[in-house]
């Protein structure tokens, strides 16, 4: 007791020390009203795509995800850029063909392109996968941007416009009810199977179904209360939709993208796997060509590495994106 006492009369000299010296007026001096000063309201600082991040690398899984992400990008892009491949190179020397890993690498040497064998022209599974791979990520990603780009700016107008809607839901009622998988299959027909024909098969009716699920989300939350004062203070339509409404929406535009990439890479695959695919070598044409690898003994790593590989970049891609879209939810930010 008597020490708590001494602390409080060390305590009130300090004080005393403190506001020596000046006057009541000056220790007491009324404050004028400052009405700006009086609205501020002091709150940390927010930063929405800093939120973001800090949400999605929270949590190690995602860290686990892009690593894997970020090696299967490098291999598809990096790897074939550095190494040569022929698919040719051997398609002479019958002793060299359908080869699994341990006679590949007794026959060629012990190096990174023997580890999945050799395939059914004596090439290199390896070297064949990864050029595979760059060819079907990058028609995925082509094709899922313009696809995404044009559904998501039509459906947010279709969702506000009268007008639009009443034509578009039209033209969505009569396209919807024919298979995609046909509407493809005839334009490959048509044009053929390169490329950019493919580009153009996944993209002539792909962004109808994202603008309508668009225009869906646009209708459940354009008569919000914010959207009605901003219409009834002048603000366009436009306006109202690209600055109210698809920010609002862009983990749901996040989580759609990461089903369309994957998704794309499953098309081409399965297009290549019933006679339909590209000229040039993807992964779907690699899993096609060696469909009888898969009963054959001492061939099944010629079938199932690519069919491993594509299955790992599609998971890897939609969980990456599903991750990100969850972590760009507002409502996760707390």
């Amino acid at each position: 007791m008597a020490k708590e006492i001494q602390k409080q009369t060390i305590d009130r000299k300090k004080n005393d020390d403190v506001f020596a010296g000046y006057t009541e007026e000056e220790l007491f001096a009324r404050v004028p009203l400052d009405s700006l000063s009086a609205e501020k309201i002091t709150a940390p600082r927010y930063s929405y795509w800093h939120s973001v991040f800090r949400v999605f690398f929270r949590k190690r899984l995602n860290i686990v995800i892009l690593s894997l992400l970020a090696v299967v990008v490098l291999m598809a892009y990096v790897y074939p850029a550095l190494v040569h491949y022929d698919p040719f190179v051997n398609i002479m020397n019958s002793t060299a063909k359908h080869l699994g890993p341990k006679a590949a690498m007794e026959k060629f040497g012990y190096n990174i392109h023997n580890i999945l064998g050799t395939g059914g022209s004596g090439e290199s599974t390896f070297d064949a996968i990864w050029y595979g791979s760059r060819i079907s990520i990058s028609l995925a990603f082509i094709s899922a941007l313009i696809n995404m780009v044009v559904g998501v700016l039509l459906g947010a107008v279709w969702g506000f416009s009268k007008r639009v809607d009443m034509i578009m839901t039209q033209v969505y009622s009569i396209i919807a009810n024919v298979p995609s998988i046909l509407v493809i299959a005839v334009l490959i027909m048509l044009v053929g199977a390169s490329f950019w024909s493919m580009v153009f098969a996944f993209t002539i009716t792909g962004w109808l179904f994202i603008a309508y699920f668009i225009r869906t989300q646009v209708v459940i939350i354009r008569d919000r209360e914010y959207n009605l004062a901003s219409k009834c203070l002048g603000t366009s339509t436009v306006k109202i939709a690209f600055r109210n409404i698809l920010p609002f929406m862009t983990s749901i535009i996040v989580t759609l993208a990461a089903s369309e990439i994957p998704g794309y890479i499953s098309f081409e695959v399965f297009m290549a796997y019933i006679g339909m695919g590209l000229s040039d070598k993807s992964l779907g044409v690699i899993i096609s060509e060696a469909q009888s690898a898969m009963v054959t003994p001492g061939w099944e790593f010629e079938f199932w590495s690519p069919v491993a590989i594509t299955a790992i970049i599609s998971v890897v891609l939609y969980v990456a994106g599903q991750n990100l879209g969850d972590a760009s939810d507002p409502r996760t930010h707390m």
